[in-house]
């Protein structure tokens, strides 16, 4: 890990991984070293990278953390990161029906650093959005492009940006009247971080700058309203283009997510 990186990524556990960073009226509950954030719908377990606890006061813990979203039947994410402790975390996640996603890696930039001379890809338009009608053509891009069903995606940006405006900006690059590629900013008040979501682009449309133009894009808004860095959990695919644009990646990280039983009825 470079020096920057691990500078960087001690920061992000200080002030991010509390749980600290919210937007204003997300309501949240402290169990013990972590944090409970209750999202609408779904849930989200806010960590150090040791909570230190070991063996049977931790099963106790993370097994507290499921029955509180059985009981609301509603899922819950706890994201363990590469250095988090101890080594035998995932496994007692695993063994309390918290089931590993993909693993991504945690990359961090300057938002300075990236703000390119002359934004903008040629016949391409890049416009804010937060109507639901343009909303709901995000949500079905990402079903066009990820060949899943992505509808979910509408109401989850509708309800955070009604809930909290300001903590989260969403762009749509159209072209020729189409929607083709889409990312989102999401500002954590109170810290140096701002995070890159969203950057799908239409297998058509790769290749042509539109990704690189809404990470410019992004950036120019982090450090207008005074953020320092810029963080992204980042797929494989997308790790290359980010380091290329300047991105050094610190860690890996791996959602456990435990979700309610699907009832099968009569």
């Amino acid at each position: 890990m470079s020096g920057f990186a691990a500078e960087v990524l001690a920061l992000f556990d200080r002030q991010v991984r509390p749980g600290s960073g919210l937007a204003d009226g997300v309501p949240t509950e402290e169990d013990g070293p972590v944090r409970r954030v209750y999202y609408p719908g779904t849930g989200f377990l806010a960590a150090p990278p040791d909570t230190g606890l070991r063996g049977a006061e931790l099963d106790a813990l993370i097994a507290r953390q499921r029955d509180v979203w059985a009981q609301r039947g509603e899922a819950v994410e706890w994201k363990v990161y590469g250095h988090d402790r101890p080594a035998d975390l995932p496994e007692r996640l695993l063994a309390h029906s918290f089931l590993p996603e993909e693993e991504e890696t945690l990359l961090f930039a300057e938002a300075a650093d990236l703000l390119a001379p002359q934004e903008g890809t040629p016949g391409v338009t890049v416009r804010e959005v937060e109507e639901p009608e343009d909303l709901r053509r995000i949500a079905d891009q990402h079903t066009e492009i990820w060949e899943e069903d992505w509808g979910w995606l509408a109401k989850d940006l509708a309800e955070r940006k009604a809930a909290h405006p300001e903590s989260i900006v969403i762009l749509a690059a159209e072209a020729g009247g189409r929607l083709v590629s889409s990312a989102w900013l999401v500002l954590r008040p109170g810290t140096d971080f701002a995070g890159l979501w969203g950057g799908s682009t239409l297998a058509a449309w790769r290749g042509r700058g539109i990704y690189r133009d809404l990470v410019a894009r992004r950036a120019r808004i982090a450090v207008e309203r005074g953020y320092r860095y810029l963080q992204v959990d980042a797929s494989a695919m997308s790790r290359r283009i980010l380091e290329r644009l300047g991105f050094t990646p610190a860690t890996s990280t791996t959602p456990y997510v435990w979700s309610p039983p699907v009832s099968l009825g009569e």
